[in-house]
């Protein structure tokens, strides 16, 4: 029973994610870009969801993931060892955000908006991939592994 605990969790969670996600209507890029578009006719509807998603995760965090040491299923929590914000942290989160403000899409999103069939969410999501394979060559594990190890000395 362990082991599809282990594996129906994650399906249940992005399932539910990605429905939410659709539901809303956060799959369309136009939804991310009117957001975004605080000059023009800005469309708060990102905002209110991302708001009733954090009514709902801030109690439950604090409540039921903050004092645990182990998931539902049994398994430690992978919870971040360093608080330790860095240039690659920030620069990372800038490239990302820069990102998601040109498509309009996230990735949480993109994978959702697949089953729409569009292409240029086919090609985001190849996008990413290439980038993220990039990102491994560049910055091999070893070398992410001895950086982490420091941090959090």
């Amino acid at each position: 029973m362990n082991n599809r605990l282990t594996r129906l969790t994650p399906l249940f969670s992005g399932a539910l994610f990605g429905f939410g996600m659709a539901f809303s209507g956060m799959i369309d890029p136009a939804k991310v870009i009117g957001f975004l578009d605080f000059a023009g006719q800005w469309d708060p509807s990102l905002a209110f969801v991302m708001g009733g998603a954090l009514l709902v995760f801030l109690p439950s965090y604090h409540f039921l993931i903050k004092p645990r040491s182990q998931s539902i299923n049994g398994e430690n929590l992978c919870l971040p060892a360093s608080q330790h914000l860095d240039s690659r942290l920030m620069s990372g989160a800038a490239v990302f955000g820069i990102g998601w403000g040109l498509a309009g899409v996230c990735p949480g999103p993109a994978v959702t908006s697949v089953a729409l069939g569009s292409i240029e969410v086919v090609l985001f999501l190849v996008a990413m991939l290439v980038g993220s394979l990039m990102a491994n060559v560049a910055f091999p594990k070893a070398q992410l592994a001895r950086e982490f190890a420091e941090a959090i000395k």
